[in-house]
């Protein structure tokens, strides 16, 4: 039975994207995951049509409205958790999941989400960790509203599906009038295309329009409604970690690393080649820090 539905989020990644699921699948237990991948289409159909026939699991939606495509899987899901990916991620450990499911079952009030990306050490900086121990291994707490933690992410996080969908439902636009005139999928807003001025209406009457709002402005919200939620994400030990050396979303001030050697068009070509990230090579040189340096990205060929 499927204790998780994983919803990842990807646009030109091919190659980035099939080691989250193989570095994903190492570490986890395949039969209790059922995976939903929000897929772009924009380039590299291609080789995310030899990435798919890989994962015939995986429940793909190719991207029309990123709104209304992203409610309508999350109204799909009926397990008890949601844990959300993007394709930058890459797994090099693991945490049994009834460890998990016990902290959410024993401190119902206290936990907030189960992270993947902390650990007591990159967590030093929280003076509110608290010791407990659930599934008769020692788990740890952090106060997120303490230190303005993001307790809302798309990254590694697990969380209850009726959490996340409560979220969603008073982050999104309910107003009816606005629903007709101004929704994704409106004639108005169809007519504008992709263009800044779509962007900028969508924003005004709350559609969120790609992944990065839709995390920033659900945890915003959070935070802004910080008394109605438990204080405490919980976590074990550091397992994953965004290595970031392109970027793909334009459309939102982003950190990351633009680096030419890895740009999309140049992985995509050496994915095509049967090149492949180098999995075991980071979970051998275990990261430190929820971003990883790139000098962890490293290409193993003739993977065909």
């Amino acid at each position: 039975m499927k204790m998780i539905s994983n919803i990842v989020f990807t646009k030109n990644r091919p190659l980035q994207l099939e080691a989250y699921l193989e570095s994903l699948y190492r570490y986890f237990p395949r039969e209790i995951i059922q995976t939903y991948i929000i897929y772009k289409v924009e380039l590299f159909d291609e080789q995310y049509g030899l990435l798919f026939q890989k994962f015939p699991d995986c429940v793909v939606i190719r991207e029309n409205d990123f709104h209304s495509d992203f409610l309508q899987t999350l109204g799909q899901v009926s397990t008890k958790y949601i844990l959300f990916g993007v394709d930058d991620v890459v797994y090099f450990d693991s945490v049994d999941f009834e460890v998990i499911d016990e902290s959410f079952n024993r401190f119902p009030d206290d936990i907030f989400g189960f992270s993947l990306r902390h650990s007591p050490q990159n967590a030093k900086a929280c003076e509110t960790v608290d010791k407990i121990f659930a599934g008769g291994q020692r788990v740890y707490k952090m106060n997120w509203q303490d230190i303005k933690e993001y307790p809302f992410e798309l990254c590694a996080t697990v969380y209850r599906t009726e959490l996340v969908k409560s979220i969603t439902n008073n982050v999104k636009n309910n107003n009816w009038l606005a629903r007709k005139m101004f929704s994704p999928g409106s004639i108005l807003i169809k007519m504008l295309g992709e263009s800044k001025h779509r962007r900028k209406i969508l924003k005004h009457f709350g559609y969120f329009y790609a992944p990065n709002n839709l995390e920033s402005w659900s945890c915003r919200w959070c935070q802004n409604n910080a008394s109605n939620f438990p204080a405490y994400l919980f976590y074990q030990k550091y397992c994953a970690a965004a290595i970031q050396v392109n970027i793909v979303n334009t459309s939102t001030v982003n950190k990351s690393e633009d680096i030419p050697e890895f740009s999309v068009e140049v992985l995509a070509e050496k994915y095509k080649q049967g090149y492949r990230l180098d999995i075991d090579f980071i979970a051998e040189n275990k990261p430190t820090g929820a971003l990883c340096e790139n000098l962890k990205f490293r290409l193993m060929e003739n993977q065909l």
